[in-house]
This record gives structure tokens, sequence and C-alpha cells, in this order.
């Protein structure tokens, strides 16, 4: 039996006491790097590349661009933009964030970090949103490929009423609370993954025919949602009752997903509020895909995803209620 990726050398790139001893210089340095080619400062306001170092008088590391005049940091523009913490612990943040393959609560995060409960909600959301930047515009399938499609309801919960005689069946729209949404997912087999939220299955109609390309033969249960797929696309059907795979039809890579979503869920957030469910789906995503890849290279493509994208249209400022 061959041995599990994650019990492997190959998934162990990065310690994050490696991460901790390092100094605010060589922080500072893979920052530069992650975020320029070969370290070299870019002014994010005019682009222009002449730029020189502008330390503060407390020692905290500043450019100055010659063409516009203005100052900027490393982190000016991104995803990390009027950072208060060290560099050193938004990177070890980076690396506790990528070792949990299910998932990291803000509670113990903010431990990890030894900062408040709302800093570590905002920044676990901010490498959320980097994760969703590399699912944007994804397309999926193609001639000749297999993709499989299924939904998943999160949310919504309902506590069940004490006496036997008072309690409902919470399955039945009438008694639920309206909370309730579906994540519908896309996974390729072989492939990528691809994540959305609706308030039901039959809602994500138009949203798999814009991202599953025409030629993909499609695997569903038997669910009614997906009956007007068949008017687009080769689509094979298993019924669950029956078995989990038949004749080579099955959605198994889908559960797979869903598997993780609900794990995180359950184990570290117990709780995910609607407006935010989209992300926690996106973060499920990005780590379906690179279940594969050792922690150093997550952590790197992390920061980078986060160095690249602009400043949280939704969390920068959220405490602040500047949005």
């Amino acid at each position: 039996m061959s041995q599990h990726f994650l019990l492997s050398a190959k998934a162990r790139t990065l310690s994050l006491a490696s991460v901790l001893r390092m100094t605010d210089a060589e922080a500072e340095t893979t920052f530069r790097n992650l975020r320029w080619a070969a370290g070299k400062a870019v002014c994010p306001h005019c682009e222009c590349p002449t730029v020189y170092e502008c330390r503060r008088p407390n020692g905290v590391l500043r450019f100055r661009c010659k063409a516009c005049r203005k100052d900027f940091s490393i982190t000016s523009g991104t995803l990390f933009a009027h950072h208060k913490m060290p560099l050193q612990t938004y990177l070890a943040a980076i690396a506790i964030f990528c070792n949990e393959v299910k998932g990291k609560s803000a509670l113990a995060l903010s431990r990890d970090l030894d900062c408040q409960y709302k800093t570590a909600f905002v920044l676990a959301h901010k490498l959320r949103e980097a994760m969703a930047t590399e699912l944007k515009g994804r397309t999926l399938g193609g001639v000749g490929r297999i993709a499989e499609i299924d939904g998943g309801y999160f949310g919504g919960y309902v506590k069940p009423a004490n006496h036997k005689e008072n309690r409902r069946d919470r399955r039945l729209v009438k008694n639920q609370n309206g909370k309730r949404q579906c994540v519908v997912i896309i996974r390729e087999r072989d492939g990528k993954t691809l994540p959305a939220v609706f308030r039901s299955e039959g809602e994500a109609m138009g949203f798999i025919r814009n991202r599953v390309l025409p030629g993909t033969e499609l695997m569903a249960d038997e669910s009614g949602a997906w009956n007007d797929l068949h008017g687009r696309y080769a689509v094979r059907r298993i019924n669950h009752q029956e078995a989990y795979s038949l004749a080579g039809a099955c959605t198994n890579g889908a559960e797979e997903f869903f598997s993780r979503m609900r794990r995180a869920e359950i184990g570290h957030h117990h709780h995910i509020a609607g407006a935010y469910l989209i992300r926690y789906a996106q973060e499920a995503s990005w780590r379906e895909d690179h279940r594969r890849v050792d922690n150093g290279a997550q952590v790197r493509a992390v920061a980078s995803l986060a160095l690249a994208a602009r400043p949280s249209v939704d969390f920068c400022g959220y405490w602040q209620r500047a949005n």
C-alpha cells in the first residue's frame, strides 16, 4: 500500500520554526521576491521601476518613486495594505493557515498569533480572498473530458424542540429558517474544481453553462435539478440509493469536496454565516486542488496571490464599517 502524500517527507518543505526564526530583513526579502521579479521594487502608483529605499526613522522599510515622488511599502496596493503586524507574522499566519488541510478557525489563529479575534478573522478571510483570485474566470471540461456536478446544503441550522411531540421535519421548507444555502461544485476528473453558492441546485444552470465547456461529459446524481443539462451536455446519472459508483458513473470526486468542507464546518468553524459561505467554499476548492502540493509551495502560492491582489473590497476597514 502506497504512503499517503501528507505522511511523506515531500509534503513537508517548510517548517513553522524556520519562519519564526526569520529576521526582519529576511522577511522583507521574502516578500520582495514574492511580489516583484528578482525582488526589484516597482512603484504601484505609476509602475515606474526607478525607486529607492527610504526607511522611516523607526527602521520600517519604505520606497520612494523618482517619477511620482510617492512613498510606498512592500504591501502597498495589495491585500496586506495598511498592515499593522510585522511581515514575519504574516508569513507565519500563511504557513499556519496552509498547514491545516481542513481549514483554520479564526479563534485558533488569534491564539497562535497572539492577536485579537477580530484581527485573525479579517486576516483569514483575506487569505481566502487571495485563494479565490485563482478561481476567477475558470472554465472546466472540454471535448473528451469528464466533470462531476453536485450540490450540498449548508447553514440554516434549526434546533429541534425539546419534547418529541413538538418536533418538526426540518427538511421541509416550511420548517426552515430561510438561511440554508446550496453550494454547487463542478469538479473535473483529474482536474480543477469550481464552487458557487445558490438558494437551490436548480438555480445553478446558468453558472454551469457558462463555466463548463461544450463537449464535456457530465456526471450527476438523480436530482431533478440536473434534468435540463441533458439538452446541452452528455450526462450520465447515478442513483445513490442503489450504488455510489456504477459502470463508471459516479460523483465521488464532488463528494470528496463536500467531505472536506463539512469537516471544516463541523470541526473548525462550527458555524458559517451565509454571507461568507462562498469564501469558505472557495477555500475548500483551493485546498482540494492543491492537496498534492507541498506546504512550502502552498505558502508561496497564497502569499503571491495576496501580493498580486488589490486591497480587499469586503474586508478592508471591515470592523470600522467602512464598506
